[in-house]
């Protein structure tokens, strides 16, 4: 009777043991897969690259009728000196994706931008006025492309139209994000 509880007590703790050995390496294993290393690049980050920022622009997304971003790689030194007039310009040229619309009028120009405390003025020319005056949700988008595109500058929290340095009766309110969403 005492060697079979001798032989069940060993096996027992033969079990355990085996048992304990592949936990321990187990919870090793997944320990090991979430400690984060630091990342290497595979190639060094030139000076170009470096001076690249990403933007987002808003523009129309012709399957869904919703304003989406559209990123964009841009040079520091653009966007640093002219800041609006970068991003409305290129809002201006339109998306470089065929699956987005552009929103401003064709023939549109930015005559000029500037900013007084958090607010962003931008003069656009009078084709600026060419919009689908017929579907309203036309004018909106326009607004809330300008709106989200401007507003994701820090500096920058409403933006206010003006058509040939003039304000306009059809764009005579001051539009932020927060009114918009």
């Amino acid at each position: 009777m005492n060697k079979k509880i001798v032989i069940i007590f060993t096996v027992l703790l033969i079990i355990i043991l085996v048992g304990g050995y592949f936990i321990i390496n187990y919870f090793k294993g997944q320990e090991e897969e979430t400690t984060i290393e630091e990342y290497t690049p595979e190639e060094e980050i030139t000076e170009e690259q470096n001076r690249q920022t990403i933007v987002s622009l808003y523009f129309l997304e012709k399957e869904t009728n919703e304003l989406a971003p559209e990123a964009r790689l841009v040079d520091i030194k653009e966007i640093m000196n002219t800041p609006y007039d970068k991003l409305v310009n290129m809002l201006i040229e339109g998306p470089k994706n065929e699956k987005y619309t552009k929103l401003i009028p064709e023939n549109t120009k930015l005559n000029q931008t500037y900013k007084e405390k958090d607010m962003v003025y931008l003069d656009f020319s009078s084709e600026f006025l060419n919009y689908n005056k017929e579907d309203p949700t036309v004018k909106q988008n326009i607004i809330d492309s300008l709106v989200k595109t401007l507003t994701q500058l820090t500096e920058v929290n409403s933006i206010k139209i003006l058509i040939d340095g003039e304000e306009n009766a059809e764009f005579n309110e001051v539009y932020s994000l927060n009114q918009n969403e």
